[in-house]
């Protein structure tokens, strides 16, 4: 297994990394805390993903009736996020990610004179604010560019401590069309599993739509024969209103279980909205079609 690559960006930003597992930390408060920070998170992350791999076979099992005996902290978070969709075709690698994300936050949330901390693994991310302390975050239409086209304010008060975004044109695999679903939830964990299902379920039967089986794609990957997305050409407005609609009834029924707080879903320009924690951040820009890899902090 490689190395972890472990650095400083120019911008005082920490990136750690080790194989798929790409972390960009943002740090604010005192000189003393931001460095203490860096150093639980670099410590937090050592041994991370030999943890994972060691448990990969249960966490690419579809969960059943009873839950796999999982013993690390981050398959644990795993587990604990995808459990409520256990009904569905999931395992407990759809909230890796945000598990990941959430494990290194944990490590130093607790430093004092910290006020607030992102751990950002490849556009799912886990938060920190301390009381009084804001954050904003940018949303997108695409997952392709990093470009914001709008944002919202996140505060202390909020319950949000996660955001997450899924579609098909993301690093997982997904079996829907959604070219973004952004959710904000209690912690990036459980925004991870649920942006993945709610993605999933932006979904439709064209011509233009091309799949093909999960595993032709990746010999390992969890979803296997499933037939995930690999191409949306252009669609008529039925079909794409059709599919935002029944994602749209999936993200109602989970913000009325309490499981997000709130998801933004994205085919091309046309955006859905569920609940009020995201209704300020739109209408998104007229700018042309493009968009980031998930939330942005400037």
């Amino acid at each position: 297994m490689a190395s972890a690559v472990t650095a400083v960006l120019p911008d005082g930003r920490l990136h750690l990394q080790e194989g798929p597992i790409d972390l960009v930390i943002g740090l604010e408060g005192t000189r003393a805390a931001m460095e203490e920070a860096r150093h639980r998170a670099v410590r937090a992350f050592d041994g991370l993903l030999a943890g994972l791999v060691a448990e990969l076979p249960l966490l690419r099992t579809p969960l059943g009736a009873d839950p796999p005996p999982l013993r690390g902290r981050v398959a644990r978070r795993m587990l604990d996020a995808c459990w409520p969709y256990r009904a569905g075709i999931i395992t407990p690698m759809a909230a890796v990610a945000g598990a990941v994300a959430e494990e290194v936050l944990a490590a130093i949330a607790s430093v004092p004179g910290l006020g607030t901390a992102h751990v950002n693994n490849g556009g799912d991310i886990a938060v920190f604010l301390a009381p009084g302390e804001t954050l904003r975050i940018g949303l997108v239409r695409r997952l392709e560019h990093a470009l914001p086209e709008g944002l919202v304010r996140l505060t202390a008060a909020d319950p949000v401590r996660g955001i997450a975004t899924s579609g098909w044109p993301g690093r997982s695999f997904s079996l829907g069309i959604a070219d973004a679903v952004t959710v904000l939830a209690a912690g990036a964990a459980q925004a991870d599993a649920a942006a993945t299902v709610i993605a999933n379920a932006v979904n439709a039967e064209h011509p233009a739509i091309r799949r093909a089986p999960a595993v032709s794609l990746d010999p390992d990957s969890d979803l296997g024969d499933l037939p995930v997305t690999v191409e949306v050409g252009a669609l008529p407005e039925d079909v794409v209103a059709a599919a935002l609609e029944a994602g749209e009834a999936v993200a109602e029924r989970l913000v009325q279980r309490g499981l997000v707080v709130a998801a933004m879903l994205a085919i091309g320009d046309e955006v859905r909205v569920v609940g009020d924690a995201l209704r300020g951040a739109l209408p998104l820009s007229n700018s042309p079609r493009q968009g980031p890899k998930g939330p942005w902090n400037p």
